[in-house]
């Protein structure tokens, strides 16, 4: 293959040496799909799950059109789009949700495996029930993240399972004969007197996670009557302030297009959707400076598979520019990773509120 993939970067997404746009199991998933890929017409190749646009800009080299592509995180579309106008491909694919538009009538499915079933399952399902009848999925992955129970998954939705040889520690499997298709349904659990709703893929799924949990022990009223849920994940804080404090307003926010779309149903779900408006976001991008009073934060700290210490300061970063001089961030956060310091000379004076065996609570006041 001539196209550059080492060209390829993260960016706006954190980048470095250890941090790699593109790896062995997208050079594989194009080897594997080469042949199929040549006999496609228009608007016939689907990609999910791509990175930082391995799949789709090398596709779209090698002739493909129309491609249709869906990416869980904000950050790797505005990836996609900046790499495809530094290698002239622009125009060649359009962005989608994860809905029955994007798999209608593929014929090629080029797939990153994601880590969870669940959003395995989501993805077979739909692909299954609005791909063409001669679809084919080409679903690869570092070796070290997948298990068989993906199989499994694959042949819940297609007659037909092959799995390749192994290369540089990649496989892929490929999938053919969709049946028993069905479009994603969040999940939904009731927690206490709060109802928490999510897609497959969303973190802590269906539940509370134990930092939320605690973050949501400690947490006041916010002032002048509004607040922020930064990185909301499935809504469970946004949705819990606002049935807490009747008349309260919440800005939601999260990158991943799972989160948001669970945090949705989660506000709805608790009947609180008017009061609560949930953005997919790259941070906060699109709140003006020094505009809120009250920010609530669960940072995750993990790239893919790796724990990275770099995401949560870029947060901070951006709620210290969005609060108000004497605002506060409430923050909660693995106390082994030790993030008053930070806390406190990115946003300001930063105190314990509360601290478990695993978690503490900080409120950082905006100086």
């Amino acid at each position: 293959m001539d196209f550059p993939l080492d060209a390829l970067r993260r960016w706006p997404d954190l980048e470095g040496l250890d941090l790699p746009a593109t790896d062995a199991a997208d050079r594989l998933i194009l080897d594997e799909s080469a042949t199929a890929r040549a006999a496609l017409g228009p608007g016939e190749l689907v990609v999910v799950g791509d990175a930082y646009g391995a799949l789709t800009l090398a596709s779209a080299a090698d002739g493909a059109t129309a491609i249709r592509v869906h990416q869980d995180p904000l950050t790797g579309e505005q990836a996609l789009a900046a790499n495809a106008a530094a290698l002239g491909l622009t125009g060649r694919f359009a962005s989608e949700a994860l809905g029955p538009e994007v798999a209608a009538g593929a014929r090629v499915v080029l797939l990153r495996l994601p880590r969870s079933l669940d959003a395995l399952r989501d993805i077979a399902g739909l692909v299954a029930a609005h791909g063409a009848p001669d679809v084919v999925v080409f679903a690869g992955g570092r070796i070290k993240h997948m298990t068989v129970a993906m199989n499994d998954v694959l042949r819940g939705h297609f007659d037909r399972l092959d799995v390749t040889h192994a290369r540089q520690k990649s496989r892929v499997l490929v999938a053919r004969g969709p049946h028993d298709g069905r479009d994603p349904e969040p999940a939904r659990t009731t927690v206490g007197s709060l109802v928490v709703c999510a897609y497959g893929g969303a973190f802590a799924g269906a539940s509370v996670d134990i930092g939320t949990r605690f973050l949501l022990e400690h947490l006041p009223a916010p002032p002048a009557g509004e607040a922020i849920d930064l990185a909301c994940g499935t809504g469970v804080v946004a949705a819990s302030l606002a049935t807490r404090h009747p008349s309260l307003r919440v800005y939601a926010c999260d990158q991943s297009a799972v989160a948001v779309a669970s945090a949705r149903a989660t506000v709805a779900a608790n009947g609180v959707a008017d009061r609560v408006e949930v953005a997919r976001d790259d941070m906060l991008r699109s709140r003006r400076d020094a505009s809120a009073s009250f920010i609530a934060l669960n940072p995750p700290f993990h790239v893919g598979a790796s724990v990275n210490e770099g995401i949560a300061p870029r947060l901070f970063e951006d709620a210290a520019r969005v609060l108000r001089p004497g605002g506060e961030l409430w923050t909660v956060w693995n106390s082994a990773l030790r993030y008053r310091a930070a806390l406190e000379r990115i946003v300001g004076p930063t105190r314990q509120v509360a601290r478990n065996s695993k978690f503490t609570v900080t409120v950082s006041v905006r100086r």
